[in-house]
């Protein structure tokens, strides 16, 4: 396997790159993990996206492209079942973190000058973990309102739940 790598590389680096991408796989394992099981809170008609499909951001180059539509799809559907619940959160959550992750994620993958990458990359490590972290951030608010109301919560039944 390490015979068809470049003649700069050696053994060493590549045992590096190896463990290095198993790592991030990992990582993006976990991330999904964060992203499904959001959406596992959210009522299926306020649904922009399926749960399952938030295992896609772990797929190695086809999450470039997928980023994108998770950022969108789970603004909307928090967005949604937000106002279903009448939560006053900001208005699309956590989708103006998810774009710019998403664009410095695009970035990243583009083989550009090595002092431009390492710049793109501290801004990509920056704004994955803040938009996990909001991600995870209404999550919690989301799974707070559920174990007290219960996921078929609607703002027209609430007087029937407090009585």
């Amino acid at each position: 396997m390490l015979d068809i790598l470049s003649q700069n590389i050696t053994d060493d680096m590549a045992w590096y790159m190896l463990i290095g991408g198993i790592i991030r796989i990992i990582i993006w394992i976990f991330f999904a993990l964060t992203l499904y099981r959001t959406l596992k809170l959210v009522k299926k008609e306020n649904l922009c996206i399926l749960p399952s499909q938030a295992w896609f951001v772990a797929v190695p180059l086809f999450n470039i492209y997928w980023n994108f539509e998770v950022a969108k799809r789970l603004a909307d559907s928090l967005n949604n079942e937000f106002y279903d619940r009448k939560v006053e959160v900001e208005e699309r959550p956590t989708q103006k973190w998810g774009l710019i992750f998403a664009w410095t994620f695009l970035l990243s993958n583009i083989p550009l000058p090595l002092f431009v990458l390492t710049i793109i990359g501290i801004l990509h490590l920056v704004y994955f973990i803040t938009y996990w972290v909001k991600v995870h951030e209404y999550k919690t608010l989301l799974r707070m309102h559920v174990d007290h109301y219960g996921k078929d919560f609607t703002a027209e039944n609430k007087d029937e739940t407090e009585m």
